[in-house]
């Protein structure tokens, strides 16, 4: 009668693993979930080794094959549900291109910069910012430092940086 009541909770406590891992692709809760999962089954596995030893080295090789598969699957789905949708950052062919021709359009920005003319705001030692073309732009100067005021010249774009230098 003992082993019989150790056998369905052995199967109760793994199934109960099982559903707990399922919710851990739903609910964002950080792993916590996932490890209460191990934690049940390994409670669940100890029942079994209650009961005798075949059905101890049955289960503790069934979990230990099947939670690979299990973490293997669960990450297939996971950026298919609502929680993993905000997890991942998977966008779609639109947002890619929307997003390239944003870049695309800064840079051109940028590029027509190259010979504009400014003036420093904040002294530049050699980074600081300068009014150009009535933005505020921050700035690397060119052969050495310049003072707050004086004019300046765009000479290049380089890595995202704006390059000037004194008029």
């Amino acid at each position: 009668m003992i082993e019989s009541t150790l056998l369905l909770w052995g199967f109760a406590l793994l199934g109960a693993a099982l559903l707990l891992l399922v919710i851990e692709l739903f609910v964002p809760s950080g792993g916590i979930i996932g490890v209460a999962a191990l934690a049940v089954a390994i409670a669940g596995v100890v029942l079994f080794w209650r009961v005798s030893v075949i059905w101890g080295v049955t289960s503790t090789a069934l979990v230990l094959i099947l939670t690979p598969i299990a973490i293997n699957f669960g990450l297939k789905i996971m950026p298919h549900t609502p929680m993993g949708k905000h997890l991942f950052l998977d966008d779609d062919a639109e947002t890619t291109e929307a997003r390239q021709a944003r870049h695309e359009a800064q840079r051109e920005q940028e590029l027509a910069l190259v010979g504009a003319v400014g003036t420093a705001r904040t002294d530049l030692h050699p980074i600081g910012t300068a009014e150009i073309e009535g933005t505020r732009i921050e700035v690397l100067a060119e052969g050495g430092a310049i003072d707050a005021g004086t004019p300046v010249r765009v000479t290049r774009i380089e890595a995202n940086q704006v390059r000037v230098r004194a008029i």
